[in-house]
């Protein structure tokens, strides 16, 4: 009596369901595992059946972490003397190629550089003359050692001065060869040391920058990679040669690969360890900075799967529907319980030696509005 009391009340339910969403069983069998479907229900509500697949389940270390560039790639533009920006012609996202002008400095001690190294220039030739005039009567025994030496110590200094200046020049960018003409600028040039894409301007027209002061950056994204932090816990499984599985969330759902280049040797201030990470598709368009979400596979195990939204989780136990019969009119499906194990891209792995050496077919969408009313 209990039994026919619950099968009509279970009944009374699944028609008051089926007038919102048509997604329940018109009918039910005696037994409560064994749920019936006609073939219009089994249409109207797109459900599909289908077998046990072969899927691969990987176990994964989870890490967050960045897109970057190796610092070779990267180039902060600050000057050697400070000066006042006459121009500077780049906004950020210019595409610039190596040797490219940047920006232009203004300063009156450029002026006063150059012309201490005419000078010098000018006087190394007389001490150059007067030192080697001094080193002959010395080895004639005509002149002192003390007048020798004192025109070779001027004239080594003076060389040395020379040299320091030359390379001073150099390092703005004034030609030295121009300078001894005579030709004197107010000006100095700073140059794109690499080729890439403008990423920071500090600067703008008439800003004076002191000596170091970063003016521009310039970031060449022709090898970019991962930075991951990886949590002490883990390192141990770690190794080179991983692949790597990421997203980037606020950007794409898409999944992008790359594999474990360089593991850290020293442990940061949170306990996580740096992961450097090689793209398998460097055509991909990814931006410097961009945070993303990575899974090192550690290790992969194939297994038969099921799709995870035919698998329906009821108070720590897993359900799922396999057909027993069918015919023109009629589905029939057996609830069963499964042993279950990963979950990966939208696969459940099942364990059940019996239902897995099977032929067996499984209701592999719609099953849970399903199992949830059989439930109630």
């Amino acid at each position: 009596m209990m039994k026919l009391l619950k099968y009509f009340l279970l009944v009374l339910i699944l028609g008051a369901c089926s007038q919102k969403k048509e997604t329940t069983p018109e009918t039910l069998s005696d037994d409560i595992n064994i749920i019936e479907i006609s073939r219009e229900q089994f249409s109207k509500n797109d459900m599909a059946i289908g077998s046990l697949q072969e899927q691969e389940f990987p176990e994964v270390v989870n890490a967050n972490g960045l897109i970057d560039v190796p610092p070779e790639n990267r180039a902060v533009i600050s000057a050697v003397i400070g000066g006042y920006i006459e121009r500077t012609p780049l906004i950020v996202g210019d595409l610039v190629k190596k040797g490219q002008l940047l920006v232009t400095l203004e300063n009156p001690e450029f002026v006063q550089l150059q012309q201490e190294y005419l000078e010098v220039s000018e006087k190394l030739e007389y001490l150059k003359s007067e030192y080697e005039r001094q080193q002959t009567l010395f080895q004639e025994n005509i002149s002192s050692e003390k007048n020798y030496l004192k025109t070779k110590s001027d004239y080594k200094m003076a060389k040395a001065r020379y040299n320091g200046l030359e390379k001073q020049l150099r390092l703005l960018n004034i030609s030295s060869s121009e300078v001894l003409k005579g030709n004197i600028t107010t000006t100095a040039s700073l140059y794109a040391p690499i080729s890439g894409n403008v990423t920071e301007v500090f600067v703008s027209k008439g800003t004076y920058v002191s000596p170091a002061s970063p003016i521009m950056e310039v970031v060449d994204n022709s090898h970019i990679h991962l930075e991951l932090s990886v949590f002490e816990r883990d390192i141990m499984n770690i190794k080179e040669g991983q692949p790597i599985a990421f997203k980037i969330p606020e950007a794409s759902e898409r999944t992008f690969m790359a594999e474990v280049y360089l593991v850290g040797t020293t442990i940061g201030q949170n306990r996580t360890i740096k992961v450097h990470g090689h793209l398998k598709n460097d055509k991909d368009r990814f931006l410097i900075g961009m945070f993303v979400e990575a899974e090192i596979i550690i290790h992969k195990e194939s297994s038969s799967a099921l799709p995870t939204e035919s698998v329906v989780e009821i108070e720590g136990k897993a359900y799922t529907l396999r057909l027993l019969s069918q015919d023109d009119t009629v589905l029939r499906f057996e609830k069963v319980n499964i042993s279950t194990g990963m979950t990966h891209q939208g696969f459940t792995q099942v364990k059940d030696e019996k239902i897995v050496e099977g032929d067996d077919q499984f209701l592999i969408r719609g099953a849970f509005g399903l199992i949830n009313v059989e439930m109630e």
